[in-house]
């Protein structure tokens, strides 16, 4: 058995899914840099339907958008429920 701190299992070389899952990481972020408003906006509403798709309770959504030289950005805080949420969300983004 390795010198791990993780609850393994020798047999099969499981680990307790509560060692990769603590619950604490709840919060996705996301920021980018826009031509305009219109697009930033565009995307929040993409981003935010997709959040809601997962949602178990609530997802607490922060936004805030930037003026820069170069266009708008976009910066976002989805706060889940769960860090189950939070990876389901992450991971259907890609």
């Amino acid at each position: 058995m390795s010198k791990c701190s993780a609850d393994e299992t020798p047999v099969c070389c499981c680990i307790d899914v509560g060692t990769i899952m603590d619950n604490t990481d709840c919060t996705a972020s996301y920021s980018r840099v826009f031509p305009d408003r219109a697009q930033a906006e565009e995307t929040l509403a993409a981003l935010s339907a997709k959040a809601r798709e997962v949602e178990s309770e609530p997802c607490q959504i922060n936004a805030n958008f930037t003026e820069e030289g170069d266009g708008v950005r976009l910066d976002i805080d989805f706060v889940f429920a769960c860090q189950a949420e939070t990876m389901i969300f992450q991971l259907g983004l890609r």
